[in-house]
């Protein structure tokens, strides 16, 4: 697991990719509860212009929910090896042993009691579904990497194909 972001040097295909935006009902939800908020300080602080607690918290609103989808699950080829990275974190498909889906039904027990410490997990609760990633690398400590993506099947594809 590194750091660094994609090599922009050697050629790439990217296999799969997917965004782990919130919900576009969250949207209107803030900007609804935001607005609320606005007009409260609005009213309490009379001598504010108008219109400036609405700019900051629509500003607050947009900033908050682009952070909150900001993840990216990307599976990536290069030239000599195929890579899967899950926002800044990437791992080298080679060092993969299997990958299952976790549907739904079977996250509250992969997040819960069968959850082991050590494992990398990237877990959005707006995206049903995960993919489980069990490592075979002797330098990683890191047993599993347990993924939100909204299409596990594609991901696997992606990283069998």
């Amino acid at each position: 697991m590194s750091g660094s972001r994609l090599n922009h040097q050697a050629p790439q295909t990217v296999r799969y990719r997917e965004q782990l935006w919130v919900p576009w009902w969250w949207w209107p939800l803030g900007f609804v509860g935001n607005g609320l908020m606005a007009y409260e300080v609005r009213l309490g602080l009379r001598s504010l212009p108008g219109w400036l607690p609405f700019a900051v918290f629509f500003a607050i609103t947009v900033a908050a929910l682009l952070w909150l989808g900001r993840i990216q699950v990307l599976v990536v080829e290069t030239s000599d090896q195929r890579e899967l990275w899950v926002g800044e974190a990437h791992l080298p498909v080679s060092v993969i042993a299997r990958a299952a889906e976790v549907p739904q039904s079977a996250k509250s027990a992969a997040l819960g009691r069968q959850l082991d410490p050590a494992a990398y997990v990237v877990h959005r609760g707006w995206v049903g579904p995960m993919v489980l990633v069990v490592l075979d690398d002797p330098d990683d400590p890191t047993p599993y990497w347990l993924i939100s993506c909204r299409h596990p099947q594609r991901v696997l594809e992606a990283l069998q194909s």
